[in-house]
């Protein structure tokens, strides 16, 4: 085991398009990364072959996000002992915002006060509203935590447990358990029981993680599945087949040219698409052509399928339909 852990802190650091997690219960090794193709090169070769070490690779999985589109009302997250109320609103989280996020200008980080002045900056600049700016007291995987309070009394002493009861909501959304991005949520007010030991921590996380799941479903939620962009260079004789490919998977054509008597084209295809890709496009160009993927971001899961697929993971995951 320790063989392995190595071996794979060894791969992540290499490709950063690999992310590896241990699965505490289970002991299980869960390796994400960009496609089929991918994880197998990792877990037979790289693994196997390079590292000697039997790996048994169960059926691979698409990880999916959720996220808001709409605004939600003040929604209240009370404590299980009644003495405790959070008043969340939830809403999209500015583009601009998010992809600052993406790009690594802004960081994970909890705040002990006031927004610290650089990355308050930041925030302005990529449109967010000035006075959230200066309330943020959680950045967490592409979802911010604001104070929009004034005067709450013991609220400061709430502070890192109403943090952690976010960090617990934004981990798992309410469609399917799946991580959210791009969340914004605004903390408007609050009421605690005046005796510390009616605020601890079994009273304020689940106010704080349910508040903010209840606002999230009322706030449109939306699965987003994962893209790639998929290059394919392939004579200009098989190109109408490489082409009905993509179609068949729910690909979209971005860009198509001409060199000499070869064609090379440029696609979008949802992830969940693409098991089986490798050989489906060698057998339609009769292995002439070459291809590679690259990550293309999330995008909103179509709405005829969202139903039946956030149905899906739940099961998968043996969670309780709702």
């Amino acid at each position: 085991l320790p063989k392995l852990i190595e071996v794979l802190r060894q791969i992540a650091k290499e490709d950063n398009t690999v992310r590896v997690e241990i699965n505490e219960e289970t002991g299980e090794h869960l390796i994400s990364g960009m496609g089929e193709l991918h994880i197998e090169v990792i877990t037979n070769t790289k693994i196997g072959r390079d590292a000697g070490i039997e790996v048994e690779v169960g059926e691979p999985i698409v990880v999916y996000r959720e996220t808001v589109t709409g605004q939600s009302p003040m929604i209240e997250g009370k404590s299980p002992n009644k003495h405790n109320k959070l008043y969340f609103v939830v809403g999209p989280l500015e583009g601009n915002v998010l992809q600052a996020y993406k790009e690594g200008k802004i960081k994970d980080e909890d705040f002990k006060k006031k927004t610290p002045q650089e990355v308050e900056k930041i925030l302005v600049e990529a449109g967010l509203d000035k006075e959230e700016a200066k309330r943020v007291m959680s950045i967490y995987e592409g979802n911010m935590l604001i104070n929009m309070t004034r005067g709450i009394i013991h609220l400061d002493e709430s502070r890192e447990l109403i943090i952690q009861g976010f960090k617990e909501a934004v981990r798992n959304g309410p469609l399917a358990a799946e991580k959210c991005q791009g969340v914004k949520v605004k903390l408007v007010d609050a009421v605690f029981h005046e005796d510390a030991i009616h605020r601890g921590p079994a009273q304020m996380i689940p106010a704080a993680r349910f508040g903010i799941r209840d606002a999230m479903m009322q706030a449109n939620p939306v699965l987003l599945e994962p893209m790639q962009y998929v290059f394919i260079n392939t004579p200009q004789d098989y190109m109408g087949a490489a082409m009905r490919e993509i179609s068949n998977r729910r690909g979209q054509i971005l860009d198509m040219e001409q060199e000499g008597d070869m064609a090379i084209i440029k696609a979008k295809c949802p992830v969940a698409e693409r098991f089986g890709f490798a050989g489906a496009i060698r057998g339609a160009t009769q292995g002439r052509c070459l291809w590679s993927i690259e990550f293309a971001g999330y995008e909103k899961v179509p709405r005829e399928m969202q139903e039946q697929l956030i149905r899906q993971i739940r099961e998968r995951k043996g969670l309780k339909l709702e």
